[in-house]
Protein backbone atom coordinates (compact mmCIF):
# COMPACT_ATOMS: atom_id res chain seq x y z
CA UNK A 1 0.00 0.00 0.00
CA UNK A 2 1.41 3.38 -1.02
CA UNK A 3 2.48 5.61 1.87
CA UNK A 4 3.11 9.34 2.10
CA UNK A 5 6.61 9.34 3.61
CA UNK A 6 8.70 12.18 5.02
CA UNK A 7 12.45 11.62 5.31
CA UNK A 8 14.43 13.98 7.53
CA UNK A 9 17.97 14.57 6.27
CA UNK A 10 19.14 14.63 2.65
CA UNK A 11 22.60 13.35 3.47
CA UNK A 12 23.97 10.10 2.11
CA UNK A 13 21.66 7.70 3.96
CA UNK A 14 18.54 9.86 3.67
CA UNK A 15 19.01 10.30 -0.07
CA UNK A 16 19.66 6.60 -0.66
CA UNK A 17 16.72 5.60 1.55
CA UNK A 18 14.43 7.92 -0.41
CA UNK A 19 15.36 6.19 -3.64
CA UNK A 20 14.64 2.76 -2.19
CA UNK A 21 11.27 3.91 -0.80
CA UNK A 22 10.27 5.59 -4.07
CA UNK A 23 11.16 2.44 -6.01
CA UNK A 24 8.65 0.62 -3.80
CA UNK A 25 5.95 2.99 -5.04
CA UNK A 26 5.78 5.35 -2.06
CA UNK A 27 5.43 9.12 -2.27
CA UNK A 28 8.59 10.53 -0.68
CA UNK A 29 9.37 14.07 0.48
CA UNK A 30 12.93 14.71 1.66
CA UNK A 31 13.67 17.61 4.03
CA UNK A 32 17.15 19.03 4.64
CA UNK A 33 18.09 21.84 7.07
CA UNK A 34 21.11 22.93 5.01
CA UNK A 35 21.11 24.68 1.59
CA UNK A 36 21.30 22.62 -1.60
CA UNK A 37 24.97 21.64 -1.85
CA UNK A 38 24.58 21.39 -5.61
CA UNK A 39 24.16 25.18 -5.69
CA UNK A 40 26.55 26.10 -2.88
CA UNK A 41 30.35 26.06 -2.68
CA UNK A 42 31.41 23.29 -0.28
CA UNK A 43 33.17 24.59 2.82
CA UNK A 44 36.70 23.38 3.42
CA UNK A 45 37.65 21.23 6.31
CA UNK A 46 34.58 19.04 6.61
CA UNK A 47 35.44 15.44 5.66
CA UNK A 48 35.16 15.41 1.88
CA UNK A 49 36.47 11.83 1.53
CA UNK A 50 34.85 8.52 2.38
CA UNK A 51 35.93 4.90 2.05
CA UNK A 52 33.37 2.77 0.25
CA UNK A 53 33.56 -0.96 0.88
CA UNK A 54 31.42 -3.92 -0.15
CA UNK A 55 28.46 -3.20 2.15
CA UNK A 56 28.22 0.31 0.75
CA UNK A 57 28.57 -0.85 -2.84
CA UNK A 58 25.74 -3.31 -2.25
CA UNK A 59 23.52 -0.44 -1.18
CA UNK A 60 24.43 1.68 -4.21
CA UNK A 61 24.05 -1.18 -6.65
CA UNK A 62 20.50 -1.71 -5.42
CA UNK A 63 19.68 1.69 -6.96
CA UNK A 64 21.63 1.10 -10.17
CA UNK A 65 24.18 3.81 -9.38
CA UNK A 66 27.17 1.61 -8.59
CA UNK A 67 28.83 1.75 -12.01
CA UNK A 68 28.54 5.55 -12.17
CA UNK A 69 30.19 6.01 -8.78
CA UNK A 70 33.04 3.65 -9.70
CA UNK A 71 33.98 6.08 -12.46
CA UNK A 72 34.77 8.76 -9.86
CA UNK A 73 36.14 6.54 -7.08
CA UNK A 74 39.74 5.44 -6.52
CA UNK A 75 40.55 1.90 -5.30
CA UNK A 76 42.87 1.70 -2.29
CA UNK A 77 44.35 -1.79 -2.09
CA UNK A 78 46.03 -1.37 1.27
CA UNK A 79 47.62 0.86 3.87
CA UNK A 80 50.85 2.71 3.12
CA UNK A 81 52.55 3.15 6.48
CA UNK A 82 54.87 6.17 6.83
CA UNK A 83 57.38 5.57 9.61
CA UNK A 84 58.66 8.36 11.84
CA UNK A 85 62.26 7.34 11.16
CA UNK A 86 61.68 7.36 7.43
CA UNK A 87 60.66 4.74 4.92
CA UNK A 88 57.29 3.22 4.08
CA UNK A 89 55.63 -0.21 4.21
CA UNK A 90 52.60 -1.34 2.21
CA UNK A 91 50.07 -3.56 3.98
CA UNK A 92 47.44 -5.09 1.64
CA UNK A 93 43.86 -4.99 2.90
CA UNK A 94 42.84 -8.36 1.57
CA UNK A 95 43.38 -10.67 -1.37
CA UNK A 96 44.44 -9.57 -4.84
CA UNK A 97 42.08 -6.99 -6.38
CA UNK A 98 40.25 -6.38 -3.10
CA UNK A 99 40.10 -2.69 -2.23
CA UNK A 100 38.22 0.00 -0.41
CA UNK A 101 37.39 3.01 -2.56
CA UNK A 102 38.05 6.69 -1.91
CA UNK A 103 35.07 8.76 -2.99
CA UNK A 104 34.02 12.37 -2.52
CA UNK A 105 31.33 12.72 0.14
CA UNK A 106 29.84 15.74 -1.60
CA UNK A 107 30.05 14.22 -5.08
CA UNK A 108 28.35 11.02 -3.96
CA UNK A 109 25.67 12.93 -2.03
CA UNK A 110 24.90 15.14 -5.03
CA UNK A 111 24.65 12.13 -7.33
CA UNK A 112 22.22 10.44 -4.94
CA UNK A 113 20.08 13.58 -4.71
CA UNK A 114 20.03 13.88 -8.51
CA UNK A 115 19.00 10.26 -8.82
CA UNK A 116 16.29 10.71 -6.20
CA UNK A 117 14.79 13.69 -8.02
CA UNK A 118 15.38 12.72 -11.62
CA UNK A 119 14.64 9.00 -11.63
CA UNK A 120 12.56 8.40 -8.54
CA UNK A 121 10.24 11.40 -8.26
CA UNK A 122 11.42 12.36 -4.77
CA UNK A 123 10.77 15.99 -3.81
CA UNK A 124 13.60 17.62 -1.85
CA UNK A 125 13.08 20.70 0.34
CA UNK A 126 16.18 22.60 1.51
CA UNK A 127 16.79 25.07 4.34
CA UNK A 128 14.05 23.36 6.36
CA UNK A 129 14.95 22.67 9.99
CA UNK A 130 12.74 20.21 11.84
CA UNK A 131 11.68 21.88 15.10
CA UNK A 132 9.26 19.27 16.46
CA UNK A 133 7.35 16.09 15.62
CA UNK A 134 3.90 14.96 16.71
CA UNK A 135 4.65 11.26 16.93
CA UNK A 136 1.06 10.07 17.18
CA UNK A 137 -0.02 12.03 14.10
CA UNK A 138 3.27 11.71 12.17
CA UNK A 139 3.29 15.47 11.69
CA UNK A 140 6.63 17.27 11.45
CA UNK A 141 7.05 21.01 11.97
CA UNK A 142 9.72 22.86 10.01
CA UNK A 143 11.20 26.34 10.13
CA UNK A 144 12.63 27.66 6.88
CA UNK A 145 16.12 28.95 7.60
CA UNK A 146 15.83 31.81 5.09
CA UNK A 147 12.24 33.02 5.43
CA UNK A 148 11.62 31.82 9.02
CA UNK A 149 8.21 30.57 7.86
CA UNK A 150 6.83 27.71 9.98
CA UNK A 151 5.12 24.82 8.19
CA UNK A 152 3.50 21.57 9.32
CA UNK A 153 3.87 18.47 7.18
CA UNK A 154 1.51 15.52 7.61
CA UNK A 155 2.75 12.04 6.70
CA UNK A 156 1.87 8.41 7.09
CA UNK A 157 5.47 7.60 8.07
CA UNK A 158 8.52 9.63 9.08
CA UNK A 159 12.12 8.41 8.79
CA UNK A 160 14.80 10.17 10.83
CA UNK A 161 17.96 10.07 8.71
CA UNK A 162 19.18 13.37 10.12
CA UNK A 163 22.52 12.37 11.57
CA UNK A 164 24.24 12.11 14.91
CA UNK A 165 22.36 15.09 16.35
CA UNK A 166 18.99 13.95 15.04
CA UNK A 167 15.84 15.99 15.68
CA UNK A 168 13.80 12.80 15.21
CA UNK A 169 15.78 10.99 17.91
CA UNK A 170 15.45 13.96 20.24
CA UNK A 171 11.67 13.76 19.88
CA UNK A 172 11.77 10.10 20.91
CA UNK A 173 13.85 11.08 23.94
CA UNK A 174 11.42 13.82 24.94
CA UNK A 175 8.14 12.06 24.21
CA UNK A 176 8.51 8.34 24.92
CA UNK A 177 9.01 6.32 28.09
CA UNK A 178 12.10 4.14 28.70
CA UNK A 179 13.98 5.43 25.68
CA UNK A 180 17.64 4.46 26.07
CA UNK A 181 20.26 6.90 24.85
CA UNK A 182 24.00 7.38 25.31
CA UNK A 183 26.71 9.38 23.61
CA UNK A 184 30.42 8.82 24.05
CA UNK A 185 33.03 11.29 22.85
CA UNK A 186 36.65 10.29 22.53
CA UNK A 187 39.50 12.53 23.70
CA UNK A 188 40.64 13.09 20.11
CA UNK A 189 39.33 15.50 17.53
CA UNK A 190 40.07 15.74 13.84
CA UNK A 191 41.21 18.44 11.45
CA UNK A 192 41.26 18.28 7.68
CA UNK A 193 44.50 19.14 5.86
CA UNK A 194 45.56 18.87 2.23
CA UNK A 195 48.23 17.48 -0.09
CA UNK A 196 47.72 19.17 -3.48
CA UNK A 197 48.32 17.54 -6.84
CA UNK A 198 51.63 17.95 -8.61
CA UNK A 199 52.23 20.51 -11.36
CA UNK A 200 50.63 18.34 -14.03
CA UNK A 201 47.92 16.89 -11.83
CA UNK A 202 50.03 13.90 -10.82
CA UNK A 203 49.73 12.13 -7.45
CA UNK A 204 52.73 13.01 -5.30
CA UNK A 205 52.43 9.81 -3.23
CA UNK A 206 51.04 6.36 -4.08
CA UNK A 207 47.57 6.79 -5.58
CA UNK A 208 46.02 3.42 -4.74
CA UNK A 209 46.62 3.34 -1.00
CA UNK A 210 45.28 4.82 2.21
CA UNK A 211 48.29 6.56 3.71
CA UNK A 212 48.80 6.44 7.48
CA UNK A 213 51.38 8.18 9.64
CA UNK A 214 50.87 6.23 12.94
CA UNK A 215 52.50 7.85 15.92
CA UNK A 216 51.14 6.07 18.99
CA UNK A 217 48.30 8.05 20.50
CA UNK A 218 47.52 9.99 17.32
CA UNK A 219 47.87 9.73 13.55
CA UNK A 220 47.65 11.47 10.19
CA UNK A 221 45.89 9.80 7.26
CA UNK A 222 45.51 10.71 3.57
CA UNK A 223 42.99 9.55 0.95
CA UNK A 224 43.34 10.21 -2.79
CA UNK A 225 41.07 12.46 -4.86
CA UNK A 226 40.36 12.27 -8.59
CA UNK A 227 42.21 15.55 -9.25
CA UNK A 228 45.52 14.16 -7.96
CA UNK A 229 45.27 15.71 -4.50
CA UNK A 230 44.93 13.95 -1.16
CA UNK A 231 42.56 14.85 1.63
CA UNK A 232 44.43 14.44 4.92
CA UNK A 233 42.94 14.12 8.39
CA UNK A 234 44.87 14.64 11.60
CA UNK A 235 43.36 12.68 14.50
CA UNK A 236 44.85 14.37 17.53
CA UNK A 237 44.11 14.86 21.26
CA UNK A 238 42.18 17.98 22.19
CA UNK A 239 44.31 18.58 25.28
CA UNK A 240 47.77 17.61 26.51
CA UNK A 241 51.44 18.07 25.73
CA UNK A 242 50.94 17.10 22.09
CA UNK A 243 47.45 18.30 21.20
CA UNK A 244 45.38 20.85 19.34
CA UNK A 245 45.47 23.04 22.44
CA UNK A 246 49.28 22.95 22.53
CA UNK A 247 49.81 24.16 18.94
CA UNK A 248 48.91 27.84 19.10
CA UNK A 249 51.04 29.42 16.37
CA UNK A 250 52.73 28.60 13.07
CA UNK A 251 56.19 28.12 14.57
CA UNK A 252 54.91 25.53 17.08
CA UNK A 253 52.96 23.78 14.34
CA UNK A 254 55.87 23.56 11.89
CA UNK A 255 58.31 22.43 14.59
CA UNK A 256 55.93 19.67 15.60
CA UNK A 257 55.17 18.48 12.04
CA UNK A 258 58.82 18.53 10.99
CA UNK A 259 59.65 16.36 13.98
CA UNK A 260 56.72 13.93 13.83
CA UNK A 261 55.60 13.87 10.16
CA UNK A 262 58.79 14.95 8.36
CA UNK A 263 58.02 13.36 4.98
CA UNK A 264 54.54 14.92 4.89
CA UNK A 265 55.62 18.54 5.40
CA UNK A 266 57.15 19.07 1.91
CA UNK A 267 53.90 17.79 0.39
CA UNK A 268 51.70 20.27 2.32
CA UNK A 269 52.43 23.87 1.24
CA UNK A 270 49.22 25.17 2.84
CA UNK A 271 49.67 23.27 6.13
CA UNK A 272 49.65 26.31 8.42
CA UNK A 273 46.71 27.95 6.69
CA UNK A 274 44.69 24.72 6.70
CA UNK A 275 45.51 23.95 10.32
CA UNK A 276 44.49 27.33 11.70
CA UNK A 277 41.60 27.96 9.29
CA UNK A 278 39.82 24.60 9.16
CA UNK A 279 37.56 23.68 12.09
CA UNK A 280 38.44 21.02 14.65
CA UNK A 281 35.74 18.35 14.70
CA UNK A 282 34.74 16.04 17.54
CA UNK A 283 34.10 12.30 17.31
CA UNK A 284 31.09 10.69 18.96
CA UNK A 285 29.50 7.26 19.28
CA UNK A 286 25.71 7.29 19.68
CA UNK A 287 23.69 4.33 20.92
CA UNK A 288 19.95 4.33 21.46
CA UNK A 289 16.91 2.08 21.54
CA UNK A 290 14.20 1.64 20.41
CA UNK A 291 14.65 3.21 17.00
CA UNK A 292 10.94 3.47 16.22
CA UNK A 293 7.58 4.67 17.50
CA UNK A 294 4.59 2.46 16.61
CA UNK A 295 4.10 2.56 12.83
CA UNK A 296 4.83 6.29 12.58
CA UNK A 297 8.56 6.95 12.90
CA UNK A 298 11.85 5.09 12.50
CA UNK A 299 15.48 6.17 12.90
CA UNK A 300 18.12 5.06 10.41
CA UNK A 301 21.83 5.65 9.80
CA UNK A 302 23.73 7.94 12.17
CA UNK A 303 20.49 9.05 13.80
CA UNK A 304 20.25 5.53 15.23
CA UNK A 305 23.93 4.58 15.56
CA UNK A 306 26.61 7.20 14.91
CA UNK A 307 30.11 5.71 15.11
CA UNK A 308 33.70 6.97 14.92
CA UNK A 309 35.35 6.68 11.48
CA UNK A 310 38.26 4.37 12.21
CA UNK A 311 36.90 1.24 10.52
CA UNK A 312 35.56 3.29 7.60
CA UNK A 313 32.11 1.79 8.15
CA UNK A 314 29.83 4.69 9.13
CA UNK A 315 28.44 5.28 5.66
CA UNK A 316 28.68 1.61 4.73
CA UNK A 317 26.66 0.64 7.80
CA UNK A 318 24.05 3.29 6.99
CA UNK A 319 23.76 2.05 3.42
CA UNK A 320 23.38 -1.49 4.75
CA UNK A 321 20.47 -0.20 6.87
CA UNK A 322 18.78 0.76 3.60
CA UNK A 323 19.26 -2.65 2.00
CA UNK A 324 17.98 -4.45 5.12
CA UNK A 325 14.92 -2.20 5.30
CA UNK A 326 14.25 -2.68 1.61
CA UNK A 327 14.42 -6.46 2.02
CA UNK A 328 11.88 -6.28 4.85
CA UNK A 329 9.63 -4.07 2.72
CA UNK A 330 9.69 -6.74 0.03
CA UNK A 331 8.01 -9.22 2.37
CA UNK A 332 5.94 -6.85 4.53
CA UNK A 333 4.60 -3.48 3.42
CA UNK A 334 1.26 -3.46 5.22
CA UNK A 335 2.21 -3.58 8.93
CA UNK A 336 4.83 -0.86 9.37
CA UNK A 337 4.91 -1.19 13.14
CA UNK A 338 5.95 -4.82 12.79
CA UNK A 339 8.39 -3.91 10.03
CA UNK A 340 10.09 -1.30 12.22
CA UNK A 341 10.42 -3.72 15.12
CA UNK A 342 11.97 -6.34 12.84
CA UNK A 343 14.33 -3.73 11.41
CA UNK A 344 15.61 -2.41 14.75
CA UNK A 345 15.87 -5.89 16.22
CA UNK A 346 17.95 -7.03 13.25
CA UNK A 347 20.20 -3.97 13.08
CA UNK A 348 20.81 -3.01 16.71
CA UNK A 349 23.25 -5.87 17.54
CA UNK A 350 25.15 -5.18 14.33
CA UNK A 351 25.37 -1.42 14.84
CA UNK A 352 26.60 -1.99 18.40
CA UNK A 353 29.21 -4.41 17.09
CA UNK A 354 30.65 -2.06 14.48
CA UNK A 355 30.61 0.82 16.98
CA UNK A 356 32.88 -1.19 19.26
CA UNK A 357 35.08 -2.35 16.40
CA UNK A 358 35.52 1.21 15.15
CA UNK A 359 36.84 2.33 18.53
CA UNK A 360 39.09 -0.73 18.68
CA UNK A 361 40.46 -0.08 15.18
CA UNK A 362 41.60 3.41 16.19
CA UNK A 363 44.13 1.79 18.52
CA UNK A 364 45.29 -0.53 15.74
CA UNK A 365 45.72 2.29 13.22
CA UNK A 366 47.54 4.75 15.46
CA UNK A 367 49.58 2.36 17.65
CA UNK A 368 49.98 -1.07 16.10
CA UNK A 369 50.36 -0.92 12.31
CA UNK A 370 54.06 -0.12 12.68
CA UNK A 371 54.70 -2.67 15.44
CA UNK A 372 56.83 -5.70 14.48
CA UNK A 373 54.83 -8.15 16.61
CA UNK A 374 51.59 -6.92 15.10
CA UNK A 375 52.95 -7.26 11.57
CA UNK A 376 54.17 -10.80 12.31
CA UNK A 377 50.74 -11.71 13.61
CA UNK A 378 49.17 -10.41 10.39
CA UNK A 379 51.61 -12.53 8.36
CA UNK A 380 50.60 -15.62 10.33
CA UNK A 381 46.90 -14.90 9.86
CA UNK A 382 47.40 -14.36 6.12
CA UNK A 383 49.22 -17.68 5.84
CA UNK A 384 46.46 -19.51 7.74
CA UNK A 385 43.83 -18.01 5.45
CA UNK A 386 45.82 -18.97 2.37
CA UNK A 387 46.07 -22.60 3.54
CA UNK A 388 42.59 -22.84 5.11
CA UNK A 389 40.37 -20.20 3.46
CA UNK A 390 37.15 -21.83 4.67
CA UNK A 391 38.30 -21.87 8.30
CA UNK A 392 40.04 -18.52 8.71
CA UNK A 393 39.07 -15.10 7.36
CA UNK A 394 40.52 -12.02 9.00
CA UNK A 395 38.23 -9.76 11.00
CA UNK A 396 39.02 -6.89 8.63
CA UNK A 397 37.97 -8.94 5.60
CA UNK A 398 34.79 -10.10 7.34
CA UNK A 399 33.80 -6.50 8.04
CA UNK A 400 35.01 -4.90 4.82
CA UNK A 401 34.73 -7.47 2.04
CA UNK A 402 32.02 -9.86 3.28
CA UNK A 403 28.64 -8.07 3.25
CA UNK A 404 26.77 -11.31 3.94
CA UNK A 405 28.49 -11.70 7.32
CA UNK A 406 26.68 -9.56 9.93
CA UNK A 407 28.89 -7.22 11.94
CA UNK A 408 27.93 -9.03 15.15
CA UNK A 409 29.03 -12.37 13.71
CA UNK A 410 32.28 -10.83 12.47
CA UNK A 411 32.91 -9.48 15.98
CA UNK A 412 32.31 -12.89 17.58
CA UNK A 413 34.57 -14.58 15.02
CA UNK A 414 37.21 -11.90 15.54
CA UNK A 415 37.19 -12.37 19.31
CA UNK A 416 37.68 -16.10 18.85
CA UNK A 417 40.56 -15.56 16.44
CA UNK A 418 42.12 -12.99 18.77
CA UNK A 419 42.14 -15.50 21.63
CA UNK A 420 43.86 -18.06 19.40
CA UNK A 421 46.45 -15.60 18.12
CA UNK A 422 47.37 -14.48 21.64
CA UNK A 423 48.32 -18.09 22.39
CA UNK A 424 50.23 -18.38 19.13
CA UNK A 425 52.18 -15.15 19.68
CA UNK A 426 53.15 -16.39 23.16
CA UNK A 427 54.95 -19.41 21.67
CA UNK A 428 58.66 -19.29 22.39
CA UNK A 429 60.72 -18.20 19.41
CA UNK A 430 57.61 -17.57 17.30
CA UNK A 431 59.63 -15.23 15.06
CA UNK A 432 61.66 -18.20 13.78
CA UNK A 433 58.88 -20.75 13.31
CA UNK A 434 55.80 -18.66 12.48
CA UNK A 435 55.39 -20.39 9.10
CA UNK A 436 56.05 -23.94 10.34
CA UNK A 437 53.70 -26.91 10.30
CA UNK A 438 53.87 -26.91 14.09
CA UNK A 439 52.19 -23.50 14.27
CA UNK A 440 49.70 -24.44 11.58
CA UNK A 441 48.65 -27.56 13.52
CA UNK A 442 48.42 -25.56 16.72
CA UNK A 443 46.03 -23.07 15.14
CA UNK A 444 43.87 -25.80 13.57
CA UNK A 445 43.65 -27.66 16.88
CA UNK A 446 42.59 -24.49 18.67
CA UNK A 447 39.98 -23.83 16.00
CA UNK A 448 38.62 -27.36 16.24
CA UNK A 449 38.48 -27.10 20.01
CA UNK A 450 36.04 -24.23 19.57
Amino acid sequence: MQKNITVLGAGLVGSLLSIYLAKRGHQVNLYERRPDMRKEKMSAGKSINLALSDRGWKGLEGTGIGDEIRKVAIPMHGRMIHHAAGGMDFQPYGEKNQAIWSVSRGGLNMELMNLAERNSGVKIFFNERCTSIDLKQATAQFENQETKIISNVDSDVIFGADGAFSAARLQLQLSTDRFEYSQQYIDHGYKELNIPAGKNGEFLIEKNALHIWPRGGYMLIALPNMDGSFTCTLFFPFEGKESFAALTNEQELMTFFNRVFPDAVPLMPTLARDFFHNPTGSLVTVRCFPWSYQDKLCLIGDAAHAIVPFFGQGMNCGFEDCTVLDRLLQTNDDDWGKLFREFETARKPNSDAIAGLALQNFIEMRDLVGDKKFLLRKKIEARVHEKHPSKWLSLYSQVTFSPDIPYSVALANGNRQDAIMKKVMAVENIEAKWDSEEIDRMIMNLLDAG
